[in-house]
């Protein structure tokens, strides 16, 4: 055999070998100690498909963490990235039950026809439906959710006394305070100009007075000549959600244990506005507040966010750490924090890194 054959041949073995040794890195990284089973609840006619995922080892009843998404077309795993939080709540005893947005996946309807009553009505059904479960303990069922969750997690959490728990990530309080806070945001992100900014209010002036006639989305596009990313089918989604207001819901929540949780560096929520708010509206002895001043609003660092190429290499190679330090530890705190039913509050996670986690 020639020598540059040979050459050739170990590079070969070597690429493989590496190949091999990477794609088994891989795998364990994303081998998760649950046991996962597709589960299917039907909701008005349409079958919502699922994943009920099991701590690896028991026969249960466990608590159970039901999944409300935040906005777009989300999938039961959320493509993979709630897992971590589903192993970290496994590992203190609780399952965790997610469905796919009507639309995505094997879930019949579609999520843009929703208004956030009918979020909420589709999570109390799955809340229904997970107590019917002899694995289950329906008395420690509780409530995760992200972002635009928080408009549906208190109207079910008013309507269920029965809840353990609610877990509410990134969210806000007012949909039409929060468009504003994030519009300049990202104007003063993007180093935008004062000019540029009025222009942009302006324009946001132009378009609220369209939602409040629930003008059509021809008359939308004439009016603003926009045609990058709405659609009719999102415009009508804005149109019937956009007064959104979680105040008068979180009003009645009263008592149930709420980790509130934030993030320092997040454009889309003005996290000073909802905390203000959470406080005011619940009582304290209810309420632990957590902040992760280094994270953006979907609780990854900003640095790793701003990185295409880390943040792909981590999603790979370290899934669990796509999230910001702590994060991941303090949900499975909380829950092993709460009393056994009903009736107190859980305290608020001691996340010595983050001086600004604040217990009520």
């Amino acid at each position: 055999m020639p020598s540059r054959w040979r050459t050739a041949l170990r590079a070969l073995v070597a690429v493989v070998v590496v190949s091999a040794g990477l794609g088994g890195t891989v795998v364990w990284q994303n081998t998760y100690a649950l046991r996962e089973g597709k589960v299917v609840l039907h909701h008005r006619g349409q079958p919502l498909e699922g994943v009920l995922a099991l701590p690896r080892h028991g026969r249960g009843p466990f608590g159970l963490v039901v999944f409300v998404h935040g906005d777009g077309p989300v999938d039961a795993t959320h493509e993979t990235f709630y897992r971590p939080l589903w192993e970290a709540f496994a590992r203190s005893g609780y399952a965790s039950l997610s469905f796919s947005k009507p639309g995505v996946g094997g879930s019949g309807g579609d999520w843009l026809d929703q208004s956030m009553d009918d979020r909420a009505r589709e999570t109390l059904a799955a809340v229904a439906w997970a107590r019917g479960r002899p694995d289950v303990d329906g008395r420690r069922i509780g409530l995760w959710g992200a972002s635009q969750a928080g408009w549906v997690l208190p109207k079910v959490a008013a309507r269920d006394r029965g809840l353990q728990f609610v877990i509410a990530v990134s969210p806000a309080v007012n949909w039409l305070r929060q468009g504003r806070h994030n519009l300049l945001a990202e104007l003063d992100r993007d180093g935008a100009t004062p000019g540029e900014k009025e222009t942009a209010l302006r324009r946001r002036e132009t378009v609220l007075n369209l939602l409040d006639r629930r003008a059509s989305f021809a008359e939308y596009r004439a009016v603003t000549g926009d045609t990058d990313g709405m659609t009719s089918a999102r415009w009508a989604f804005i149109t019937r959600n956009h007064r959104s207001d979680a105040t008068a819901d979180l009003r009645a929540v009263h008592g149930t244990p709420l980790l509130l949780v934030l993030a320092g560096r997040d454009v889309n929520v003005d996290v000073a506005d909802t905390e203000a708010a959470y406080r005011d509206l619940l009582p304290p002895a209810s309420l632990a507040v957590a902040h992760y001043p280094g994270a953006t609003h979907s609780l990854v660092d900003e640095d790793l966010e701003r990185s295409d190429w880390r943040l792909t290499l981590t999603a790979l190679f370290a899934p669990r750490r796509l999230y910001t330090d702590g994060f991941l530890t303090d949900q499975a705190r909380f829950v092993d924090r709460l009393p056994p039913h009903r009736g107190g509050v859980a305290a608020a996670p001691e996340t010595t890194k983050y001086p600004e986690t604040r217990r009520p």
